[in-house]
């Protein structure tokens, strides 16, 4: 475990520094000295500058929720060598460009979303398509997460069991940390924008408070909710956080959350170093084959491999973190790479750390779901060390509540992203919330009082997402081939090197095509064994339409790469 992951990370600092900087290069970042969004339009609430270490931990945590931890112990199935491989290449040439490149052309669009850069540079009609497809993977992501977060907290004083059979105090203490952990945030946030205490001191201060409830909370867990209670709460409190300005929660919150996540790493590396155990080829083989037969039937290592690890490697969602509340918040386009190309390979840092749990965990017998399969093998790791026996339970906890933070994080970036999303659906091109004259369409983009919102859809579905969530890997994918697309005509219309995405996006298109071919022949084959519920026919209906799309914005993107206009036809 020590040599491999010591070989990702040199080859992962070795892609940041020459690939990273090259493209950088290409692309022109930070020539010409452009002011940014959060500049430009600054209003207070959703573009608002940020110091470049509040950024990254806002983007950092954003983007990594649960799927470089999940998505490589789905993936495990093949070996670890596979898992390895896409995570290292994918990383460097996918997800790197994809993030890097979707957060430099919307800051050079005004802080809009893919879907505007698509209407400016693509086709106006496929910004519409793009919206509804974004909206709904996005329903799907707070759905996924809300589950998450309440089934994380869910305890009851019954039997003193959680709804999983696991301890109910540990989750009641992670709920009670999480709770406190808001509230110092905004405190954070109040100090640092509005007192402007010092960013070296506040840090300190919010270190500190970060312990002391998690001392508190380990202790003092008064808060015995079930998983439908919580889902509420956590409902009621995305809502809000959804519309706040980001300096109160937002920004403040993420930052302090960073520094749970470099615990975690902290702690992992040290585990790895200190016990650095062999991964044993019988429990965890380096390649177990491309076809792999389990409960689930046949799963082929081309496509699922690479819609299973999504966030570790290259992951749609990522686009609209970097094009929808990181691009409103940067401060200089130098800020750009580290924050976007080097949280991307940050994360698949945590990929690999994840892989050397995985292969530990199995040998220590944690094997009971994503969450104790990374906690238990991490922990498990640390106790190996002499004289760091008595810890595992401490790290054990932490790396839970480090885990439940990240879905919390993505949690609340999601329902901020899908507004982004509705209000752009009524926009024109180039035209803000603000420019809005008409009673409909100004009710529409209004932030408070528009009749929709992604929460009247997502919670409802976050109980019956189970039946849908087979498509949810392969819509991701799509998001990030249509992503990859958008930025190529960009690119191309702007007269800067465009070439290097032409591969990446050929690649997950057709990774994304056949995963979706391949769940609707399944579920017609279900359905065809007259034992299907509801589930197999939204799967086929969605399924079916999410390959039209692929084909339509395909078509539409190629043929702009193709043949690119001139910057200057379009209106920026």
């Amino acid at each position: 475990t020590l040599v491999l992951l010591l070989i990702s990370i040199a080859v992962l600092f070795c892609g940041y520094v020459f690939y990273g900087g090259w493209v950088a290069r290409q692309w022109g970042v930070n020539e010409g000295n452009h002011p940014t969004p959060a500049h430009t339009m600054e209003d207070g609430v959703d573009y608002v500058p940020a110091k470049a270490p509040i950024l990254m931990g806002h983007h950092f945590s954003s983007i990594a929720g649960a799927g470089p931890i999940t998505g490589p112990i789905g993936a495990a199935m093949f070996g670890w060598l596979p898992v390895t491989l896409w995570v290292l290449i994918g990383g460097i040439f996918f997800g790197g460009v994809h993030d890097f490149g979707a957060l430099f052309a919307s800051i050079r669009h005004q802080g809009k979303s893919i879907g505007e850069i698509i209407s400016l540079n693509v086709k106006n009609g496929s910004k519409q398509l793009f919206i509804i497809f974004s909206y709904l993977t996005l329903i799907l992501v707070v759905a996924a997460f809300a589950a998450i977060v309440a089934s994380t907290f869910g305890a009851t004083y019954k039997d003193g069991r959680s709804r999983h059979g696991g301890p109910a105090r540990q989750n009641a203490s992670v709920a009670m940390v999480s709770i406190m952990f808001i509230l110092i945030a905004i405190v954070f946030g109040f100090a640092v924008y509005r007192r402007h205490t010092p960013m070296v001191i506040s840090s300190i201060l919010g270190v500190g408070a970060i312990v002391l409830c998690m001392a508190v909370g380990m202790n003092f867990h008064p808060f015995y909710f079930s998983m439908n209670t919580w889902m509420i709460l956590v409902g009621i409190y995305i809502t809000i956080a959804s519309v706040t300005p980001v300096w109160i929660l937002l920004q403040p919150r993420d930052y302090l959350s960073s520094f749970l996540l470099y615990a975690m790493l902290i702690v992992a590396v040290i585990g790895i170093v200190g016990a650095h155990p062999t991964i044993d080829e019988k429990v965890f083989p380096a390649f177990a084959g491309f076809t792999i037969n389990n409960a689930n039937g046949t799963q082929f290592l081309f496509p699922i491999l690479f819609t299973t690890v999504a966030c570790g490697a290259i992951s749609g969602f990522h686009s609209l973190v970097s094009s929808g509340t990181t691009s409103k918040q940067l401060d200089k386009e130098s800020d750009a790479k580290p924050i976007a190309y080097g949280g991307m390979l940050l994360e698949c840092v945590l990929a690999i750390i994840t892989l050397c749990a995985i292969g530990y965990a199995r040998v220590t017998g944690h094997t009971h779901g994503a969450t104790d399969i990374f906690a238990g093998g991490i922990a498990a790791m640390v106790a190996a060390i002499p004289g760091f026996e008595g810890l595992k339970n401490i790290m054990y906890t932490l790396l839970v509540l480090t885990y439940s933070a990240f879905c919390l994080t993505s949690l609340d970036t999601a329902t901020r992203l899908a507004r982004f999303m509705f209000q752009e659906f009524w926009l024109e091109p180039g035209e803000n919330p603000k420019d809005v004259k008409d009673g409909f369409r100004k009710l529409m983009v209004n932030p408070y009082l528009r009749p929709s919102s992604p929460l009247s859809s997502a919670f409802p579905s976050a109980w019956a997402f189970a039946k849908i969530w087979g498509l949810f890997g392969a819509a991701n994918q799509l998001l990030a081939a249509i992503g990859l697309l958008a930025v190529a005509a960009w690119l191309g219309n702007a007269g800067k090197n465009k070439k290097l995405f032409l591969f990446p996006m050929s690649f997950m298109l057709l990774v994304t095509i056949c995963s979706l071919s391949l769940i609707v022949k399944n579920q017609i084959g279900i359905i065809m064994a007259g034992a299907a519920g509801w589930g197999p026919y939204a799967q086929v209906i969605i399924g079916s339409l999410l390959v039209i799309l692929a084909l339509i914005l395909a078509v539409e993107g190629y043929r702009t790469i193709a043949h690119p206009r001139k910057e200057t036809e379009i209106n920026h």
